[in-house]
């Protein structure tokens, strides 16, 4: 699952999954929907971005990580910034990789497959 909640990055980082083969990708456009989806249609992986209204990448995964029905979704952020201190934030919440915007699809692959294995 896909969460962003620009249209136009969700677009991106669907085009991306698809191009490494990555086809079957449903999208939510903010963490509070995303968390609505998820607790009746787990997922495999989540990738969500950072900077969101409402609710912001890190407490997204906490709010997974809460939730019994799925706490053991992988997840994995995008952000422009990866500081310090959001990436032991993410580590510390059970984060399984980043991303770092822009990215390639290439890049994508290789976070992807550390935490599923090769694709």
């Amino acid at each position: 699952m896909v969460v962003d909640d620009t249209a136009t990055s969700r677009g991106l980082i669907t085009e991306a999954l698809s191009t490494i083969g990555v086809t079957h990708v449903r999208s939510a456009n903010s963490a509070a929907a995303a968390l609505t989806d998820l607790a009746s249609h787990p997922a495999h992986l989540v990738i969500s971005d950072m900077n969101m209204p409402g609710m912001d990448g890190l407490q997204f995964l906490d709010a997974l990580r809460t939730s019994p029905r799925t706490s053991k979704i992988a997840f994995m952020l995008i952000t422009g910034r990866a500081t310090q201190e959001i990436l032991a934030e993410g580590r510390k919440l059970g984060m399984n990789n980043f991303v770092t915007k822009p990215f390639q699809s290439k890049d994508l692959l290789k976070a992807i497959e550390a935490i599923v294995g090769r694709i």
